[in-house]
C-alpha cells in the first residue's frame, strides 16, 4: 500500500550564474523529508528504470515552454501522485536505488554529514538504551542494531518498529508517527526538535493474539510486558475490577506471561490509542477518544448532551479513507467510507494523528489479508508482494480498500518576485 507522500510547498530560487529553479519540498506523513529539485527526481526515475524497467509509473514529463502558475501546479500534483505510486511496489522501496535516494536527500537537506552519533531508543517504562550509530543509518538498519543490544530473536523484530513519541505537558503520551523503514531516524529527530519527540520502540501489529508468538524470547517478551504496564497506568485501555485485581496479582507475583496472556481479554488492549480528537458522527462538533486495533476504529464520543455514546466501526464494512492537509495550523481530516445498514456514508475525524490511523488500518488489512490465506504471519510489505501473484483472498472479492492523500492547500513560496509566471525558468534549470 502506498505511502503517504506529499508536496505541499515549492520554493523559486536563484543560482549564482542567474538561472532559476524550483525546490520541492517531499513531506512524508506530515512531516518534512527532504527538499529535490525536478531534474534530481528525473535522474532518480531512471536509475529506478534501469532496475525495475516498466513496473515503475510514468514520470512527469518536461515542459518545453515557460512555466505558468497553473503549469507549475500541475507538475507539482504530478511528482506527489509519482512519488505515491512507487512506493506500491515493495521490491522498488527495499531496494538500493530507493533507499540511497532518500539517504543523501534527508542528509542534505537537512545539511547533516554521515559520521558516529549515538541515539537514544526509548522503552515504554521510559528508560532508554543508546547506541553508537552512523548519522546515515537507516531505521531498519537501527532496528536490527536494537535487536542485538537488547536480545531479542533475529526473527522476531520485524513484530517491532520505531515511533516518534511526544511527552505532553499534562503528562499524557503522545504517538507522532511510526518511523518509515527507509527514514533515517537521527535525521528526522534533528528536524523535528521543535516537537520536543524521543525515538520510542514498540511492538506493530494491531492482532493482540500475535503476543503468543513473542513470548518464548525473554527480551521480546520483557518489552510486550513494559508496553502493556503503561497501557493500564495511562488508562489506554479498559480493565474491569475483575481483571484489574488479577492484573494487579500478576504484576506483584511478576508472572509476566501470565499477565500478558489475562491482558488480552481487556478491552483496547493492543490497540492504538490517538489523542482526544473532534469528529462529525453522529453529530457535527462531537470530541472523541480514537482506539484502533484488532479489527475495528473504536470511537468513544461525547455527544452534545454530555453523555458517552460508543461505536465500532469495522475494517469489513469500510470500503475506502483519506487524509486532507487543511492548512489550518497543521490541521488534518481523516474520512472513511462506511457501510452502516447498507448505506455508504463519510465518516470525519480532524486529529493531527490522521497518518498514524491510517498506517493503523493498512496493518489492519494486511493483517487481516494474511489470516484469509491461512499464510504465517510476515511483515507487512512482504505480505503484499507475495499477493500479487497469488489469487485473490475473500476479504480482497468482498471490499475494494482505497487509501489516498489530499492536500488542499499548497503554496509557492516566491522570495524574489511577485508575479506568478515562471518564465524566466528554463527546463534545464529544474
Amino acid at each position: 500500500m502506498k505511502l503517504h507522500f506529499s508536496i505541499p510547498a515549492a520554493e523559486e530560487l536563484q543560482e549564482g550564474h542567474g538561472g532559476r529553479y524550483v525546490l520541492y519540498s517531499l513531506f512524508l506523513e506530515g512531516f518534512l523529508l527532504g527538499k529535490a529539485r525536478y531534474r534530481q527526481l528525473r535522474r532518480w526515475d531512471e536509475q529506478l528504470r534501469q532496475v525495475f524497467g516498466s513496473t515503475v509509473p510514468a514520470f512527469p514529463p518536461k515542459f518545453y515552454l515557460a512555466m505558468t502558475q497553473s503549469m507549475a501546479d500541475e507538475r507539482r500534483s504530478q511528482l506527489e501522485q509519482y512519488l505515491q505510486n512507487v512506493t506500491l511496489d515493495a521490491n522498488i522501496t527495499k531496494s538500493e536505488v530507493f533507499i540511497n535516494f532518500f539517504q543523501k536527500l534527508q542528509l542534505a537537506t537537512f545539511k547533516i554529514q554521515t559520521q558516529r552519533a549515538f541515539l537514544d531508543i526509548y522503552l515504554a517504562d521510559g528508560s532508554n538504551v543508546t547506541l553508537d550509530i552512523q548519522t546515515s543509518d537507516t531505521a531498519e538498519r537501527i532496528l536490527q542494531v536494537t535487536s542485538c543490544k537488547m536480545g531479542i530473536a533475529r526473527e522476531l523484530i520485524k513484530y517491532f518498529s520505531f515511533f516518534f513519541i511526544q511527552d505532553r505537558d499534562d503528562g499524557a503520551l503522545s504517538v507522532v508517527k511510526k518511523v518509515a523503514d527507509f527514514e533515517l531516524p537521527y535525521v528526522s529527530l534533528q528536524s523535528m526538535k521543535e516537537l520536543d519527540c524521543k525515538l520510542g520502540i514498540r511492538k506493530w501489529y494491531m492482532d493482540p493474539s500475535l503476543d503468543t508468538l513473542l513470548t518464548d524470547c525473554k527480551a521480546s517478551m520483557n518489552l510486550l510486558y513494559m508496553q502493556a504496564i503503561q497501557e493500564v497506568k495511562r488508562n489506554w485501555i479498559k480493565p474491569t475490577e475483575g481483571q484489574m485485581q488479577e492484573l494487579e496479582f500478576l504484576q506483584k507475583c511478576r508472572n509476566k506471561a501470565k499477565f500478558l496472556e489475562k491482558i488480552r481479554e481487556v478491552q483496547f488492549y493492543g490497540y492504538v490509542r490517538l489523542d482526544p480528537c473532534i469528529c462529525d458522527y453522529p453529530e457535527v462538533g462531537c470530541s472523541a477518544e480514537i482506539y484502533a486495533g484488532n479489527n475495528e476504529i473504536n470511537c468513544c464520543i461525547k455527544l452534545p448532551t454530555n453523555q458517552t455514546k460508543e461505536v465500532s466501526f469495522k475494517i469489513n464494512r469500510l470500503r475506502s479513507w483519506q487524509v486532507t492537509f487543511l492548512g489550518e495550523e497543521d490541521t488534518l481530516e481523516f474520512r472513511f467510507e462506511y457501510n452502516d445498514s447498507g448505506t455508504w456514508e463519510w465518516i470525519i475525524l480532524y486529529t493531527k494523528q490522521a497518518f498514524l490511523l491510517s498506517s493503523c488500518l493498512k496493518k489492519m488489512i494486511s493483517e487481516q489479508m494474511i489470516k484469509e490465506t491461512n499464510k504465517v504471519p510476515e511483515m507487512e510489505t512482504e505480505m503484499l508482494e507475495s499477493m500479487k501473484n497469488s489469487k485473490k483472498s475473500s476479504i480482497q472479492q468482498k471490499q475494494v480498500v482505497h487509501s489516498s492523500f489530499i492536500s488542499r492547500k499548497r503554496f509557492l513560496v516566491r522570495p524574489n518576485e511577485e508575479d506568478c509566471v515562471f518564465e524566466k525558468i528554463r527546463e534545464e534549470d529544474l
